[in-house]
């Protein structure tokens, strides 16, 4: 006798099958060791009570607030536990109630889905990143005197291409260049001065390599000149909230954007930002930021989304970003993270940049294991190790 905590598919199947099994059963059995759990927000009474009753006529639960059952309140959020069979079940008999019930059925089957499912590949250059297979690499090129950790180590563009290249060499999947830095109380740099860094280390570079190029700026005439030299991605740490040209820019270029949640501007984002339900606002916020892009033109295959990790949250904050990242699928887009040395590893660890590389391997590999598409870091070789070891253990056989 012993238990059995099979967490990889593959597991599950060969334990089925020394039991057994008819193959034609794997899958069904396979749904009944899932449980996934759903929040639905704004209920009304009625709805919810509909959706407690009918849920625990498939065997699955839900929990609602304690008045709802009296009526003391007007509304509930509810968490739904089922596995994905029940939730069939479930969605099959909410067609059949009053329609508040019934229109939660498209909302539900969408965000199991999202749950379920890891994004589609994404073809960009020549290169195609398909996410099932694997959490793939952003390396880091801050072309800037004032980054937190680097810098001034490549403010020159020889110094830019050697590294350039290095981190290719290294496993990099897309390179990030920046000209601005945007650590905790940085300033904003003028475009020109961006393009002054950056355009020489970009335009010789995007001619030698196939490595696909990201360019982290906030500033749609940055974005402009990128594209027209060779970039591939638009980086924006402000979610479309400093510059709103941005998105009509990647648009034009049918650019990727990635969007990230950031709190205030990096000159203040630090001073203490609260925040009531975290992962929530997280949510809303991105939300606010996919939708600008789409009314803009981009693509939704387009686009990507980043948590802001470091960007007006609390050690904390960052933590429980890493945890709980597996919510941010509930927007069905690429989840990029970037832990890289920043602060609240130094903070955990008592530690300074120089020092965090194995936090950030830590964070990585916790990211991926929630759901994380891309991480964006400076050790590319490091982490591309860590990465690596971990898909052969999750898809045992892919390669």
């Amino acid at each position: 006798m012993r238990l059995l905590c099979p967490d990889h598919l593959t597991d599950l199947q060969q334990e089925l099958k020394r039991v057994g099994v008819d193959p034609c059963a794997w899958d069904i059995f396979a749904q009944k060791s899932r449980v996934v759990v759903l929040k639905l927000t704004g209920l009304s009474v009625a709805t919810a009570n509909i959706l407690k009753q009918t849920a625990l006529l498939t065997g699955a639960d839900c929990a609602v607030h304690r008045d709802v059952i009296s009526g003391r309140v007007r509304r509930s959020d509810c968490l739904l536990f089922a596995t994905p069979r029940q939730y069939e079940q479930l969605c099959m008999r909410l067609k059949n109630q009053p329609d508040c019930a019934a229109r939660l059925v498209p909302v539900i089957k969408s965000l199991l889905a999202r749950a379920q499912n890891p994004p589609a590949p994404v073809r960009i250059g020549n290169r195609t990143f398909d996410f099932r297979k694997r959490t793939f690499i952003m390396g880091i090129l801050n072309i800037t005197p004032d980054s937190f950790y680097d810098g001034g180590r490549y403010l020159e563009p020889p110094a830019a291409l050697d590294q350039a290249h290095r981190l290719i060499e290294e496993g990099a999947d897309i390179l990030d260049l920046g000209a601005e830095s945007t650590r905790p109380g940085s300033l904003p740099v003028p475009a020109e001065e961006q393009l002054r860094r950056l355009l020489p280390v970009l335009k010789p570079l995007a001619k030698k390599v196939r490595t696909p190029i990201s360019i982290d700026t906030t500033s749609a005439r940055v974005a402009t000149a990128a594209l027209a030299a060779g970039a591939r991605i638009i980086n924006d740490i402000s979610g479309l909230r400093f510059d709103p040209e941005l998105a009509k820019v990647c648009a034009r270029h049918n650019a990727r954007l990635i969007l990230m949640h950031i709190r205030g501007k990096p000159r203040t984002m630090q001073r203490n930002p609260v925040y009531h339900d975290l992962m929530q606002e997280i949510v809303n916020g991105l939300s606010w930021s996919v939708k600008q892009a789409l009314d803009a033109g981009v693509k939704p295959g387009n686009l990507f989304i980043d948590p802001g990790i470091g960007f007006g949250k609390k050690p904390e904050h960052n933590l429980e970003i890493l945890r709980r990242l597996t919510e941010l699928r509930t927007l069905g887009l690429p989840i990029v993270v970037g832990p890289s040395r920043k602060s609240f590893i130094g903070i955990t660890l008592n530690l300074p940049p120089e020092e965090r590389l194995e936090g950030t391997i830590a964070a990585c590999v916790v990211a991926a294991l929630n759901g994380a598409s891309i991480v964006r870091v400076h050790d590319v070789l490091a982490v591309h190790r860590a990465l690596s070891l971990l898909a052969a253990i999750r898809n045992p056989g892919a390669g």
